[in-house]
């Protein structure tokens, strides 16, 4: 068992399995009276993973059946999917005694649980075995360019951006809408040590740092792929469509104006931001063009980002804060390209 037969299976049923991640986090943010560790979110949750494990262990004994090795039972790119495995079972069973001893975590403390991030780290080497698979694979057994050899890799990517996002969910634009006139706070003067400050522009500071931390997580992933593949136009657009769905699902009460607005804001700067793929046809060997998208993408991304709560419900954000943060958010994807395609030297390393 192995190839693009396999990648699907495992796409698919990490489908399941990220699916139940974001309704135990809405079950977290709806759900007040939540204090059990036994819940029908967990059972969603446990029940994706038991499949996947299932399916990757069962890989292993059917190889090994067939005679081969045990350094080769597994699909080529899954070995650490074995392993998150084994460190998601093993965090579960801590979580599990952990809430038994401590209760459930409320808000961000929820997110900043030793077993939770330990779920986080073995959830994230599961789902990105069809990624390492197609990275690893050879281009002869299956052009890349092509929509059915990258679509798996392509969704394991956003199953890996989803289990990031949903773990900086507190600092993500996309996640709390900052700039809406519907979150215009009062004018309040916060007196804190060493600092007075309003709370509007705590509201800010925290809206800027949620779009450049962001901009750096989906550039870094988008980048680090081009170093391997031309990306397919539509394969941007149905990124953000797709993590933003989950996001708005979750947080649904916290993105005025509606979880609608949000959705289509991924997908009209998805749609730009494939016209840009597109366009330059970015990679390593084209650092030109790879650099143009590296700082266009967020650009575009966040042009759309705040024209479209500014026509569909009103920013009350200043012209230089909303205009400011598109500029920083491009920088960032700039200066992230030189790490993915550093500068050329012109001269030769050789013989020194």
């Amino acid at each position: 068992m192995g190839g693009l037969g396999f990648d699907w299976i495992v796409v698919v049923l990490s489908a399941w399995f990220i699916g139940g991640v974001y309704l135990d986090g809405w079950a977290h943010l709806h759900v007040p009276e939540l204090e059990t560790f036994f819940t029908p979110w967990h059972t969603v949750l446990y029940s994706g993973f038991l499949t996947l494990a299932g399916v990757l262990v069962g890989s292993v004994i059917r190889n090994r059946a067939m005679g081969r090795p045990w350094t080769n039972a597994l699909s080529i790119g899954y070995e650490l999917s074995l392993l998150g495995v084994l460190i998601f079972a093993a965090a579960a069973i801590g979580d599990m005694l952990w809430h038994l001893a401590f209760g459930i975590e409320k808000d961000l403390e929820a997110l900043f649980s030793p077993t939770h991030l330990a779920l986080a780290l073995g959830g994230s080497l599961i789902v990105t075995g069809p990624l390492r698979a197609a990275w690893r694979r050879s281009d002869a057994e299956g052009d890349p360019r092509r929509w059915t050899t990258q679509l798996p890799a392509i969704l394991s990517m956003i199953y890996l951006l989803s289990v990031i996002t949903f773990f900086t969910q507190y600092a993500h634009p996309f996640g709390r809408t900052w700039p809406a006139q519907a979150h215009r706070p009062d004018l309040v003067v916060l007196h804190l040590p060493g600092l007075t400050t309003s709370r509007a522009e705590m509201y800010e500071i925290l809206a800027v740092a949620s779009i450049l931390l962001q901009t750096a997580v989906l550039m870094g992933l988008l980048l680090l792929a081009l170093r391997r593949w031309p990306l397919r136009p539509g394969s941007l657009t149905l990124l953000l469509v797709i993590n933003t769905s989950l996001m708005v699902f979750m947080r649904d009460t916290m993105v005025p104006p509606g979880p609608r607005v949000v959705i289509l804001i991924a997908l009209l700067g998805g749609i730009a931001a494939d016209l840009l793929l597109w366009l330059l046809r970015p990679s390593i060997a084209r650092q030109g063009a790879l650099r143009l998208f590296a700082f266009g993408v967020p650009v575009l991304l966040y042009i759309v980002y705040f024209l479209t709560l500014m026509v569909l419900g009103g920013i009350w954000w200043s012209l230089p804060m909303w205009t400011g943060s598109i500029a920083l958010a491009g920088l960032v994807g700039l200066l992230l390209s030189y790490l993915v395609a550093p500068l050329k030297s012109s001269h030769s390393e050789s013989g020194r």
